[in-house]
């Protein structure tokens, strides 16, 4: 796609329509943002097969002027057409604001009301700003669940509630009014439908490839004494030290060496073999095959090795972040990320998923490294927040180790 052009779908009472988004730029000292349109309309399109047709073919609209419409015109229906982080279901607010205020519910809400307000810039819809300006929660939805706890953030959540059940149908009406379907050429239509039908159909192979490669790993043989347990050796290097201790998947639960949420670590293998033997106070022994385990430590046999994706790396993760998405290693923050996640899940605390969330700046800046898409707006610098927000994390998860 071309940088700074996002296809986009929304939601609307008429249906899921698709068009583009040209979010803020900056041209000759000069901040723009722009919606696939011209004049008073913005252009929707019921399927990116026709938003295709259209841009292929038309040359008189209000992105024309955008620095990077010359690429456009090339692209593919499947470039043409919304991933999941640019999907926003205007018309399902009012259900999204009737569930309670969690980590996912505010992110998602604080997608929607962004476009909207953007739309609303864009489409000079007063009355949308004043419909959003009215609950102060609206502006507060970036900041994540924090605002929206305790008495106070429960009470802005209602006054959320209260305008969408009061006011939400004249946000809708207020862009319906605005939206148009110009016709497209039917040519370049029939080309661009036949291309979308192999890009779906590309699509629905690849799931179909991708769900019987997990059968065959899932009908593998388990290799090894580990394989066969089901409990992974895992080594933590922080800058508190060097640590082994285990982890297994319970129905893809994450259960770790330890209790209450303390992990139980070890400055070296053999430690950690000698309290296998005698540790039955953890909630890994609570899995099947632990005593499995603990007979193989008892009898002295049992060897603890780690596999290469089972090493956790935290050290100069933070100096990385300080210096911005270029400057960080994806594999080795993704398998951090997946520590820090685990740990959580298992211990009930939900920080880890709050801090990493998209509407959080860490959030946004992780996501943007493990998840690379060339239309997403890179991060901005200074970096200093996303640095002590991750430093954060981290420390609290160094606090969970028990050091034995």
């Amino acid at each position: 796609m071309a940088q700074d052009i996002v296809p986009i779908e929304l939601g609307l009472t008429q249906g899921d329509v698709v068009t583009l988004w040209a979010p803020r730029w900056r041209e000759e000292g000069e901040e723009w943002e722009a919606f696939l349109g011209h004049e008073e309309d913005l252009y929707a399109f019921p399927d990116a097969a026709h938003l295709a047709a259209f841009v292929r073919k038309t040359e008189e609209h209000d992105l024309t002027d955008h620095p990077a419409w010359h690429v456009v015109p090339a692209l593919s229906v499947g470039e043409l057409s919304p991933d999941d982080n640019h999907q926003f279901d205007l018309v399902g607010v009012p259900e999204l604001v009737a569930e309670e205020p969690d980590t996912w519910v505010i992110g998602e809400l604080a997608d929607v009301i962004s476009i909207v307000r953007s739309l609303a810039d864009v489409c000079e819809l007063e009355k949308v700003h004043e419909i959003l300006d009215s609950a102060e929660g609206f502006a507060l939805l970036p900041q994540g669940t924090l605002p929206f706890t305790g008495r106070e953030g429960q009470a802005l959540w209602t006054e959320i509630s209260q305008v969408v059940a009061e006011k939400w149908d004249e946000v809708l009406d207020a862009i319906d009014e605005v939206v148009t379907t110009p016709e497209v050429d039917e040519t370049a239509l029939k080309a661009a439908q036949d291309e979308l039908a192999e890009f779906e159909e590309a699509n629905a192979a690849a799931a179909a490839s991708a769900s019987e490669d997990e059968d065959d790993e899932d009908g593998d043989e388990p290799v090894g004494f580990w394989g066969e347990v089901g409990i992974d050796p895992i080594k933590i290097i922080s800058g508190a030290g060097e640590y082994y201790t285990l982890r297994c998947y319970l129905d893809d639960q994450p259960v770790f060496l330890g209790r209450k949420g303390k992990i139980d670590v070890f400055t070296s293998p053999r430690a950690l073999a000698r309290f296998i033997v005698e540790a039955d106070d953890n909630d890994l022994a609570e899995v099947s095959t632990w005593g499995e385990l603990v007979t193989k430590a008892t009898g002295g046999d049992l060897e603890v090795e780690v596999d290469p994706d089972n090493v956790y790396v935290l050290t100069g993760l933070d100096e990385d972040i300080a210096d911005g998405p270029d400057a960080i290693d994806p594999t080795q923050l993704d398998l951090v990320v997946e520590l820090l996640e685990d740990t959580g899940e298992w211990a009930n605390d939900d920080t880890v998923k709050v801090a990493l969330n998209q509407s959080e700046r860490l959030g946004w800046l992780v996501s943007y490294v493990l998840k690379p898409d060339p239309t997403r707006l890179a991060p901005s610098a200074p970096f200093d927040d996303e640095q002590v927000a991750w430093r954060t994390l981290v420390a609290a998860f160094e606090d969970r180790l028990k050091v034995h």
